[in-house]
């Protein structure tokens, strides 16, 4: 321990190795639940990547095991320490270093804030589209080491789509380069979406080069009630079939909308069964939000609302992004789930989440990211009750075997870290499990980054 924080010390800053028991334990998870985390040693804190480099190479020399966090708001334990690891830290290494509105890219450092750069790019009429739900917060290192998503990836895509090339510092300490600049490029495997979604077990993201787009118009959110989830899923498949491309499709079940209103007083319809949310950043929104509200009352819409204008359209916005908070408020504890269907099959998954949160008497209220069938059932628990704690899991456990069922995914955007090794497993396979693992062990021989996560 003493040889591992002298060594740490000689490379940086006396202020950017912390090893005060008080302080490091407050590193030691990310937000999700039930998610075992261990106690770091020491938690360091790197502004440059030659000092990210420093401690990638005493890692090395020492063997110990180095587990990468940004903002900890994952929900799927990846940044979990492990007992006696370092954690890395990259939130002071937040700068901007470039925006270019004529190659329309930004080059960034892994520590910054996703709305930060959002709003930077905005001011050079610029537009980087993943927006996660918590884009206040969390960092462009994070989002690139999940592969997140958001509210309009619908029509922009995640953001996998926009990582044009990364500066990876590589578990012995080298700096690798991958990907481009330039608006095409197709020398050699693409590295750069290997890295993209690998948690942090390939190597250290220290920059990443960002594809960006022109500022689309304001949009706007057309509101529409319906009495049952396969009504409104109904409607979400007619929209897609015909051709039409919201900038967000968003869905909130009935219990999600009264725990909104509980806890914001937004006067949203509690006695419907399902909202869904429209947008559209077109020349002509009002347009596109008839033709799309037409469908949902064909679909059997009880009610549909377009906005009048913006500020009405962000405050439904607000009232979606605040879901999964309000639903945090039902019990002490929740465990998100995160499973992705195709469309075609999503009302299945609704009617079967809430066919399961009966099974188990369990409160689980559904947001989704409708137009690409990425659903969040949110089970609400209480983590004192053991036998309650014990429904949450296998009720948890029971959604993402129903997802693989219906042909999705166990994740759309969050991540497997600990909370879905053994179901990474179920959907890969064993030939899937082995190829991985071995390229897993080309880039990390000695199993040093982020251990325990994703195998």
């Amino acid at each position: 321990m003493d040889q591992l924080i002298d060594m740490l010390r000689d490379g940086l800053p006396a202020d950017a190795v912390l090893t005060d028991p008080d302080i490091t334990v407050s590193y030691a998870h990310d937000m999700a639940s039930f998610c075992t985390a261990g106690a770091p040693a020491v938690v360091v804190m790197p502004r440059t990547v030659d000092q990210v480099q420093h401690v990638m190479r005493t890692a090395t020399a020492l063997r110990v095991p180095v587990v990468p966090q940004g903002a900890r708001t994952g929900l799927s334990g990846g940044a979990n320490a492990t007992d006696g690891c370092i954690v890395l830290s990259l939130i002071r290494m937040d700068r901007i270093l470039e925006i270019s509105p004529v190659d329309r890219i930004a080059v960034v450092e892994p520590g910054v804030v996703n709305a930060a750069l959002s709003r930077a790019v905005a001011e050079q009429g610029l537009y980087y589209p993943p927006d996660p739900s918590s884009w206040e917060e969390c960092t462009i290192g994070g989002n690139i080491g999940t592969a997140s998503g958001g509210l309009c990836c619908v029509k922009y895509g995640v953001t996998a789509e926009y990582v044009l090339g990364l500066h990876v510092v590589l578990a012995d300490g080298r700096l690798l380069s991958t990907g481009r600049r330039t608006a095409k490029g197709v020398a050699g495997y693409d590295l750069t979406r290997l890295f993209v979604g690998s948690e942090g077990s390939l190597g250290i993201v220290v920059r990443a080069v960002l594809a960006l787009k022109p500022a689309p118009p304001p949009q706007l959110v057309l509101a529409a009630e319906f009495p049952s989830a396969a009504t409104a899923c109904a409607a979400v498949c007619e929209i897609m079939a015909r051709g039409h491309a919201p900038s967000l499709l968003e869905l909130m079940d009935r219990t999600t909308l009264q725990a909104v209103n509980k806890m914001a007083n937004m006067g949203l319809p509690e006695t419907t069964e399902a909202l869904l949310l429209a947008a559209f950043d077109t020349p002509e929104p009002g347009a596109d939000l008839a033709a799309v509200g037409a469908l949902c009352n064909a679909a059997g819409a009880t009610q549909v609302v377009p906005a009048e204008d913006a500020a009405e359209s962000e405050l439904l916005l607000q009232a979606r992004r605040l879901s999964l908070t309000a639903l945090e408020q039902i019990r002490p504890a929740t465990m998100i789930d995160d499973v992705c269907v195709p469309r075609s099959r999503l009302a299945a998954m609704l009617d079967g989440t809430a066919a399961i949160g009966q099974k188990y008497a369990l409160t689980i209220g559904v947001c989704a990211h409708a137009g690409d069938g990425n659903t969040h059932p949110v089970v609400c628990f209480d983590s004192a009750d053991p036998d309650e704690s014990r429904r949450a899991r296998e009720s948890f456990d029971e959604i993402m075997a129903l997802g693989l069922e219906l042909g999705g995914t166990i994740t759309g955007e969050h991540g497997v870290g600990v909370l879905k090794k053994e179901w990474l497993a179920r959907e890969l396979g064993p030939v899937g499990v082995e190829l991985q693992r071995g390229i897993k062990r080309t880039f990390d021989p000695l199993g040093l980054l982020n251990p325990g996560k994703l195998f």
